[in-house]
């Protein structure tokens, strides 16, 4: 029979093994020990189980409870079979048994094994569960341990008895991957299974394109630039708008890098899919125009209702609006989140549109000056705060902007709306009225 030396020696082993602490050892250990004296005596046996890991050494103690008529033997003695061990025992006494660990049948034994391998495993699902349900998105690496059904299976690098997947839905279908080979794809989901969680990741996925971004780019890690929307067909163009908290850093330039080296990296990890960085806008028109890049929109008009948008473009930027089988419009709709109706300038007029098609987008050069919202008087600084925080920091960025307009930026009040529209109209008829006269000057 196994001494409670070499039980002691094994459990160490296998707690370096698995990761567990002393207490967890412990814990685990005594569990064990009680599934077997409950196997051997009953459900109900109640014990003191003591460890001594320096002696490695395990004292284990019976208690039952004195009784005159038995009802259950694994915790209760007749009085009669207490006094022929000790007369001095009475009714109610508790008599201590000492148990030798080398008097346990094969079936006992076989019993705490089988509880400790379960709560082992248990221990191990929880890990999991924690370690990875506030990592959703984030990049992980490992390699293809192996394939099976379209299905890659992913020993990951730091957290190996975690079972990672790449379903065939979420792989790029133009890579290949072998057994052995190392591999990284974004944490999509941690999903319940039988047998334990399980982690679900993506290669395909515009999350993928998201960790990779911010692995790359110092200012996302920094939380200053962030992706506010992307969109994304795998293994052929991938779309992402984003924004910057600090007016000092262009979003758009800190994804790009130092001749283009933060972009290229992550373009070479998709293999060679394009990219393309708009900055976001809180204007849906103004987005939409940004979105449909690199084509150049002349105009664009929004309808809240539908959530639709009427774009107009040059008869020679119509095909590039369109993109290859739509893709360039389609990625569009789905960064905006907008239906976006096209229109080259002909079939426009053709509809009866306005003439006055090729307007600049806002923050571009117009024929007026133009000046920061903070110069403007009669602006409070909190409208100043709440529209620079929504992309707009000069006057020509919400010159062509209405009341609901200025609702549909956040934290804005319908009486900063009113009295925002109030300011346009004032400025912009003081510059005509100047213009009109010619000696005035214009405001």
């Amino acid at each position: 029979m196994v001494s409670s030396a070499e039980i002691l020696a094994a459990f160490r082993e296998l707690s370096n093994s698995k990761q567990l602490d002393r207490a967890e050892l412990l814990e685990l250990l005594q569990d064990g020990i009680m599934a077997a004296l409950a196997k051997k005596y009953g459900p109900n046996v109640q014990a003191e189980v003591d460890i001594d890991e320096g002696r490695g050494d395990i004292r284990i103690v019976l208690l039952r409870t004195v009784v005159e008529s038995v009802e259950d033997s694994s915790r209760e003695i007749a009085l009669e079979d207490a006094q022929a061990l000790d007369e001095t025992f009475e009714v109610g006494d508790v008599m201590e048994e000492p148990l030798d660990f080398a008097t346990f049948g094969r079936a006992a034994v076989q019993a705490a094994k089988q509880r400790i391998i379960q709560r082992v495993r248990e221990g191990e699902r929880t890990k999991i569960r924690d370690e990875f349900s506030s990592k959703v998105g984030e990049l992980l690496s490992g390699e293809v341990q192996q394939i099976e059904r379209g299905k890659l299976v992913v020993m990951l690098n730091k957290f190996r008895e975690a079972e990672a997947i790449i379903p065939y839905r979420e792989q790029n279908h133009r890579e290949h991957f072998h057994q052995g080979e190392p591999i990284r794809a974004a944490l999509k989901r941690v999903e319940e299974t039988p047998k334990g969680p399980r982690l679900i990741l993506s290669r395909a996925g515009v999350e993928f394109v998201q960790a990779l971004f911010k692995l790359e780019v110092p200012e996302m890690q920094q939380g200053i630039v962030e992706i506010r929307a992307s969109a994304r067909e795998v293994g052929s163009r991938t779309k992402i708008a984003v924004f910057s908290r600090d007016d000092s850093i262009d979003p758009v330039g800190a994804c790009v890098g130092l001749k283009g080296s933060r972009v290229q990296a992550v373009v070479n990890e998709l293999g060679g899919e394009r990219i393309d960085i708009v900055p976001w806008s809180s204007d849906p028109e103004r987005f939409a125009k940004l979105a449909l890049a690199p084509a150049k929109v002349a105009r664009v008009f929004s309808d809240n209702a539908a959530r639709t948008i009427q774009a107009v473009v040059d008869e020679d930027q119509l095909s590039l609006a369109i993109g290859r089988n739509g893709q360039n419009v389609r990625l569009a709709s789905e960064l905006t989140g907008w239906k976006i109706d096209l229109y080259s300038s002909r079939e426009w007029l053709e509809k009866g549109g306005d003439a006055t098609l090729f307007a600049p987008l806002p923050g571009e050069e117009t024929e007026g000056p133009d000046f920061p919202l903070s110069e403007i008087a009669g602006i409070s600084p909190v409208a100043v705060a709440v529209l620079e925080g929504a992309g707009f920091r000069t006057f020509n960025d919400i010159i062509d902007m209405d009341r609901d307009d200025f609702l549909r930026v956040p934290g804005m009040t319908p009486e900063e709306a009113d009295r925002l529209v109030s300011l346009i109209d004032e400025l912009t008829d003081e510059g005509n009225n100047a213009d009109a006269g010619g000696d005035e000057p214009a405001a």
